[in-house]
């Protein structure tokens, strides 16, 4: 190893990386708080065996409300559903799908969509005509009306669950990252590149992708509330994760005709959506925040 190569700089850790974002975050009390409020829903889910009082699926005694006993013993925090079976353990166990699929959902619109908004905004010409017609024609229909084409015809699946969210969100990403691109193509540092004779690939990736990564993530961040709302509506609708596992979308479902007697069973589950989409909203206008002061 050369003296030259030995004296590079190492790339950060993963837990330094944590760290200095912990750091930005403390300038902003509103994205701490949001990502308290995620981090304390991951913890959660990742703990869920620990937590929960009860098999989620498990029928023990229906109709109860929060805070009452059966009469073997058992107290229920938070009241039982119409079989039988312990709401909060199904709220934590629910944890786990949101917080598994609408990431990954939107990993996968992202994937898409930024190759397309990329090559739009950079290559311009037959790419940028094409990909944004292409961008126009699936943004002409309203979301969920696409959602609920897209699952009736394939089927209620995690896996069809996350093609149907992105083929219907890499269009807005695309839109998102080819305005970033327009904007980032004419300077200095991109012109420099292609005096060196670098490919599009490696300025599109290297040169310009790295700089537009602020709006990527605030929008990233306010995408993911979006995402678990739609997989919320989409259980609602009959067209989330199959039964009986559970689904906060699908609880207030399966329960909505008991609403006006056991309002519990739909509220907590309510609560439970609203407060993780809360915190990936806080959380993107914390940084958001950040980015204005920087």
């Amino acid at each position: 190893m050369s003296e030259q190569t030995a004296a590079l700089p190492k790339p950060p850790s993963l837990a330094l990386r944590m760290l200095r974002a912990i750091a930005l975050l403390r300038e902003s009390p509103v994205g701490l708080i949001g990502a308290a409020i995620i981090a304390f829903w991951t913890i959660v889910a990742l703990f869920a065996p620990l937590l929960a009082p009860y098999d989620p699926n498990a029928t023990i005694s229906p109709m109860l409300y929060p805070g009452q006993t059966d009469g073997q013993g058992n107290t229920f925090l938070l009241g039982t559903d119409h079989l039988g079976r312990d709401i909060l353990s199904r709220i934590i166990y629910g944890s786990q799908r949101v917080l598994m699929l609408a990431p990954l959902a939107t990993f996968c619109a992202y994937i898409v969509g930024i190759p397309m908004g990329l090559a739009a905004g950079y290559l311009r010409g037959k790419w940028d005509t094409v990909l944004s017609f292409v961008t126009n024609v699936i943004l002409s229909f309203p979301v969920l009306v696409l959602y609920v084409i897209i699952i009736a015809t394939v089927g209620a699946s995690a896996a069809n669950i996350l093609v149907a969210i992105t083929f219907a969100s890499a269009p807005g990403i695309m839109r998102i990252v080819r305005g970033l691109v327009l904007d980032l193509r004419n300077r200095e540092y991109v012109a420099a590149a292609q005096t060196r004779g670098e490919s599009s690939l490696f300025i599109m990736f290297v040169e310009i992708l790295p700089n537009a990564r602020g709006p990527i993530i605030v929008d990233a961040c306010l995408r993911l509330g979006y995402v678990i709302i739609t997989i919320g509506v989409l259980g609602f609708l009959g067209l989330g994760l199959p039964p009986p596992d559970p689904d906060w979308g699908g609880m207030i479902n399966e329960t909505r005709q008991l609403a006006m007697t056991f309002p519990h069973m739909a509220v907590y589950p309510c609560i439970a959506i609203s407060s993780l989409v809360l915190g990936f909203n806080l959380l993107a206008d914390g940084l958001r925040e950040i980015s204005l002061r920087d």
